[in-house]
């Protein structure tokens, strides 16, 4: 059994997740910059090849723009963590107020944070707020506002990312692809995150690769899938939506298709040999 409860409130968002039961999977593209406390359990977070682990205690930031793989560990324990998303509206108004200068950032858009004793007061109370259901607007936003100041003081990485207001500029192609195959996102958020337009995307991936990017994302997987079968021995149900698949059934049809054999089928007699 899978428990989730969200509170959620509009402009600002401060969000707790709990979970309990069974692990929660999950896939998204992450539109917001995004501050998160862990208060028990573990998480785990693939951002194109890189994985990160956190538990219990970790203080993280996600950067806005970029596509994420996560799996919400409760095994031990419920997993229970407190989000705040920043609105670009509230950030530009904070960068007007302050002064701040917008710059391109060319870091990793995951950061763990080394909280100081400023920044722990400010989580706790946001913990407080949510847990005590009585909960105003404007004094929220006031805390919002707070905690953006805290982050930009306490990280200069963190500060440049919070400020950064382009859109993703033009990227390598091949080499934005071959990281995030494994991500089973519209084409749109691809064109988006490499810097083009729908067309512009589907143009230069026909110029690259001389087919179209949703066989070129199927055969990709698939072939991921073979070796992952053969050469790590792992089942099925284990990496199908690991490399891009919403169900079993449609990953088993697929595969079929390409090799003539059943995922299943292919493993039993490899492991036979």
């Amino acid at each position: 059994m899978e428990s989730n409860k969200n509170q959620t409130l509009s402009e600002p968002k401060l969000i707790q997740n709990l979970y309990f039961g069974d692990n929660v999977e999950s896939e998204a593209f992450v539109s917001d910059h995004i501050f998160s406390y862990i208060i028990s359990g573990r998480h785990e977070v693939w951002i194109g090849y890189k994985k990160y682990i956190f538990t219990a205690g970790d203080y993280r930031f996600f950067r806005r723009n970029q596509l994420a793989k996560s799996i919400k560990h409760t095994e031990s324990d419920a997993f229970r963590s407190i989000a705040v998303h920043f609105d670009q509206h509230t950030l530009r108004e904070i960068a007007k107020e302050y002064g701040f200068k917008s710059e391109r950032f060319h870091g990793e858009g995951v950061k763990i944070i080394k909280a100081n004793s400023i920044l722990k007061k400010s989580t706790k109370e946001l913990n407080e707020f949510i847990l005590s259901g009585n909960i105003d607007i404007e004094i929220l936003r006031i805390k919002i506002k707070e905690l953006v100041l805290i982050l930009a003081d306490n990280d200069p990485e963190i500060k440049q990312m919070l400020f950064e207001f382009s859109d993703p500029g033009k990227l390598d192609l091949e080499a934005f692809m071959n990281g995030h195959y494994r991500y089973n996102v519209p084409l749109e958020k691809f064109a988006f995150l490499t810097g083009r337009s729908l067309s512009g995307f589907k143009r230069d991936f026909a110029r690259l690769y001389g087919i179209t990017p949703s066989r070129w994302l199927t055969k990709k997987r698939l072939h991921e899938a073979k070796y992952l079968l053969e050469n790590r021995r792992q089942r099925p149900s284990e990496i199908y939506l690991e490399i891009g698949f919403i169900n079993i059934s449609h990953f088993s049809y697929a595969y079929k298709k390409e090799f003539g054999t059943a995922p299943l089928q292919k493993t039993r007699i490899t492991k036979n040999k």
